[in-house]
């Protein structure tokens, strides 16, 4: 079973940076998808970043310049590096993604999310 386990997130002062990893576990052949959402209080979770099995990306206008979504598939960990941070960066990041199982079987989950807090 595939899982996936975001980490790095916490309190950082404006202007700030911090890179989220997400590590997945279990037997898999390589990453199809890799996305970035996050959640603010009272708001839908919206996408912020995603990077294609080719490496091709993109990115929310509100983070476009200041965040970027990469993946090490040898440590099967895809990273939201996050620079210039704002008090309206403030929310719960997931991260999401479709896996290969091979035999044209394919996995799609969810972490558990990780808080991340901009002080003004």
């Amino acid at each position: 079973q595939v899982q996936l386990a975001e980490s790095g997130g916490g309190l950082v002062q404006t202007g700030g940076s911090l890179t989220l990893s997400c590590v997945a576990s279990g037997r898999f052949f390589g990453f199809n998808t890799m996305d970035w959402y996050r959640q603010a209080p009272g708001k839908e979770r919206e996408l912020v970043a995603e990077i294609t099995r080719g490496g091709a990306t993109n990115y929310a206008d509100s983070v476009k310049g200041r965040f970027t979504i990469f993946r090490d598939n040898a440590k099967k960990t895809g990273y939201l590096q996050m620079r210039s941070l704002k008090p309206e960066d403030t929310a719960v990041y997931y991260c999401n993604a479709e896996v290969d199982l091979g035999e044209e079987s394919t996995w799609y989950g969810w972490g558990q999310g990780i808080q991340v807090t901009v002080s003004s």
